[in-house]
């Protein structure tokens, strides 16, 4: 089998590159998807508000990805289900597997990786306690509840603050569950603001900020835990314990890129972001390879994983057409102060049309700030902003004429505070 370009992962990313390759005049298309339909995690999301920005109205999971699958099957882009993709070699041949086909090896001229990302499970955090059932990831009780039917318990504490845990939290009480309290480790909520406000202070859930798990009890089925404050070094307090009791408990305590694949094509990968290095393209280290969405940092919002599909899927389809312009100059990306990471790591300039989107996140609460943009030690571009917060990922857009004319190679972003 031999494809022009193969996109690993029939998610909101994994769709749009779909798309937008095709659009670009690519025909053989392929994408693989290990889930038994298209559309990845937002088959699950039946809540709304997505497409705010992507189809400037408000739509749920489903609906969001039903357009993208209705745009693959118009365009006619082949696709195949239920199949795992096993490794990438060094020449771009796929191995999958399948019930149907068995095992195949497909040959790609160039290959995009939209795997999504996965949830951290409770061996990740090392909780101390025994080890009984009722322990779920916030995905997989949004799994059971959403697609399967099942119930997972009725007095429900929820540990990490993430989006899918306050989520859950709103849609286990709209179940007629009793959700106790959701527990962060952190000082600030890892969630959007809007879906602290819409999902647990609508609903009387209290958030406990500077708050973790320090034990889990039960045998069987969990019967209750032990929560504690903790000090700015993130150790429990003594005398502070508390004991909850509970049938169940959700965790919400981080997404990791799925990148398995991503390592077994020797692509770098970003030590902040835990996905592949990428250029302005959406190419990684590995030429003809690219990657998008939640599988490069993970997204809050939707729509943003779209654009960055529809990037990937576009140069994909440039690389494979006409080849990039691979000039030795190339531009580094560095956060500075206040800020954690930035996406994309490197920029080309001649192969950008008038501007670049910097995706980034700051490492801390911050009000009242400025973020600069240096080239060297030139600040080309200043955004005020009021608020600044991890839970919220920040674009920043810059015009190319501010990065042409110029030896320095290292591009700076850093936060300062207001009328300093």
């Amino acid at each position: 089998m031999d494809y022009d370009i193969v996109i690993i992962g029939g998610g909101p990313a994994g769709l749009a590159a779909a798309v937008e390759a095709k659009k670009s005049r690519v025909d053989n298309i392929l994408i693989i998807e290990r889930d038994r339909e298209l559309g990845g995690i937002l088959q699950q999301c039946i809540h709304n508000g997505f497409g705010l920005h992507e189809f400037k109205e408000e739509l749920t999971g489903p609906e969001y990805a039903e357009r993208f699958i209705d745009q693959v099957k118009e365009l006619q882009i082949e696709y195949k289900l239920d199949t795992m993709v096993l490794n990438i070699s060094e020449d771009k041949i796929i191995s999958a597997v399948n019930s149907e086909d068995g095992l195949i090896n497909i040959k790609a001229k160039s290959i995009i990786l939209s795997m999504g990302c996965r949830e951290r499970t409770r061996g990740a955090i090392n909780i101390p306690g025994t080890r009984p059932s009722g322990i779920f990831t916030a995905g997989t009780a949004q799994r059971y509840i959403n697609m399967e039917g099942y119930m997972v318990g009725k007095k429900i504490f929820i540990l990490g603050s993430g989006d899918i845990g306050l989520i859950m939290a709103r849609r286990l009480t709209l179940e007629g569950a009793q959700v106790m309290g959701v527990a962060e480790l952190l000082p600030y909520s890892g969630g959007l603001t809007r879906n602290i406000t819409q999902c647990l202070h609508d609903y009387n859930i209290p958030l406990l900020l500077s708050h973790t798990i320090i034990r889990i009890d039960g045998r069987d089925r969990i019967q209750g835990i032990e929560l504690s404050e903790v000090d700015e070094n993130r150790r429990p307090i003594p005398g502070t314990e508390k004991y909850y009791e509970c049938d169940t408990l959700l965790l919400s305590v981080g997404l990791i890129p799925e990148n398995e694949l991503s390592k077994s094509a020797n692509l770098k990968l970003d030590n902040i972001t835990g996905g592949p290095i990428v250029n302005e393209s959406m190419e990684t280290s590995r030429e003809g390879i690219f990657a998008c969405g939640n599988v490069v940092h993970v997204h809050d919002l939707v729509d943003y994983v779209s654009e960055e599909g529809r990037r990937a899927g576009k140069n994909a389809a440039k690389y494979v057409l006409e080849g990039f312009s691979n000039s030795e100059r190339t531009i580094q990306t560095k956060s500075g102060k206040g800020i954690r990471y930035i996406v994309p790591q490197q920029i080309r300039l001649e192969n950008l049309d008038n501007s670049i989107t910097l995706f980034m996140r700051s490492d801390d609460v911050y009000s009242d700030l400025i973020i600069n943009v240096k080239l060297g030690q030139e600040v080309i571009k200043r955004i005020k902003k009021r608020t600044l917060t991890p839970g919220e990922m920040e674009r920043v857009n810059i015009d190319i004429n501010l990065l042409k004319g110029t030896a320095r190679e290292t591009l700076v972003v850093e936060i300062e505070k207001e009328g300093q």
